[in-house]
């Protein structure tokens, strides 16, 4: 009996693995409060497993389940953030809402 459990639990891990993706954006982050930011949101969107922003690239990391949720959908939240996505542009109303620092071109000061 322990063992048909234990492979209900393998199968149950291994469709689920399956249905995961990654995806890596580029956005125009330009600081830490960017980070911050653009993995809340992303991060809170459903299907959303984890997102990582390495400010240095600013490249954006997402693992997601893509029965729940898919990139384009990804890229329009960060969009909507105000970020641009790979080549999706930012909502400007969105950017102009964002501190300086984290405008384009706005750099990493953050005084």
């Amino acid at each position: 009996m322990r063992i048909i459990a234990i492979l209900g639990f393998l199968l149950i891990g291994l469709a689920a693995t399956a249905q995961m993706d990654t995806i890596k954006i580029k956005t125009s982050a330009e600081c830490d409060m960017c980070k911050k930011r653009i993995e809340e949101q992303v991060g809170i969107t459903k299907g959303v497993k984890s997102a990582v922003l390495d400010v240095n690239t600013m490249v954006l990391t997402v693992i997601y389940n893509k029965q729940k949720t898919a990139p384009e959908k990804i890229k329009t939240i960060i969009n909507k953030a105000g970020y641009d996505a790979d080549d999706t542009k930012a909502d400007p109303k969105s950017q102009k809402k964002l501190p300086a620092c984290c405008r384009p071109g706005g750099g990493k000061d953050h005084k």
